[in-house]
């Protein structure tokens, strides 16, 4: 996998779904797609295979944290779906990581790229400190969690752009970053607190940036998709 700009479908159904997909019929590029759980929630995995029968590759971002065995269980079942990307959450500890990456595996040895999200970049310090009770620097909770990430099987984790570089210094540079919390220059931070732009992420060494907002409430969500490509990838 190289690097490249996944597209957050955080659509409520379907229906808005396929309108916001149609717009780039006549596009060049098929954008890689991330479905989130309000959708697949909504629609199940038909629209997981509705969309890959249309070309697109599929990050399916449910975030999966339960004990050890439930989270085997449930990749199993995911495993059947034909995604590229599926995640967990880093804070479900080894023990729960090494059974998702032992679910996922198909009998022929195959399986998606599974990654593991360290902390959400709607997350603050302050909250971090406050709400979770962890006082360590936000950074280093982050790295811990990569390496423990990469230590149970997976191949990359979820984290800001600010944190790519040090991932990679950590972890190697194959261990894949996938950055969410990316905005155009200018634009509104929504619920983000740890950003920042395209450009400034590929240089901060992120391998795949999520995008979502910037593109899918755009005017033009086909020019904003090319010029995020465009600063990412040019």
């Amino acid at each position: 996998m190289g690097r490249d700009v996944i597209v957050a479908c955080d659509f409520s159904g379907a229906e808005a779904t396929r309108a916001f997909l149609d717009r780039f019929s006549l596009c060049e590029r098929k954008p890689f797609l991330k479905i989130g759980m309000e959708l697949y929630y909504a629609e199940g995995p038909s629209i997981v295979r509705e969309i890959k029968e249309r070309g697109h590759r599929i990050f399916l971002d449910l975030k999966l944290h339960d004990i050890p065995n439930t989270v085997k269980k449930a990749m199993a079942v995911l495993s059947r779906l034909d995604v590229d990307v599926t995640n967990v959450h880093a804070a479900g500890t080894r023990a729960m990581m090494e059974a998702a990456v032992e679910g996922l595996t198909r009998p022929d040895g195959t399986r998606p790229k599974l990654i593991a999200v360290t902390m959400l970049t709607s997350t603050s310090q302050e909250s971090m400190e406050r709400d979770l009770l962890i006082k360590e620097p936000i950074d280093e909770v982050v790295m811990r969690y990569a390496e423990t990430a990469k230590a149970s099987g997976l191949d990359g984790i979820v984290c800001s752009p600010l944190e790519a570089g040090k991932v990679h210094a950590r972890c190697g540079t194959e261990f894949l970053t996938v950055t969410p919390g990316v905005r155009f220059a200018g634009g509104d931070v929504g619920d983000q607190q740890r950003v920042t732009t395209p450009e400034r992420a590929k240089e901060l060494g992120s391998d795949y940036i999520v995008v979502g907002r910037p593109i899918t409430a755009a005017d033009d969500p086909v020019e904003a998709y090319l010029r995020c490509v465009g600063e990412f990838l040019g």
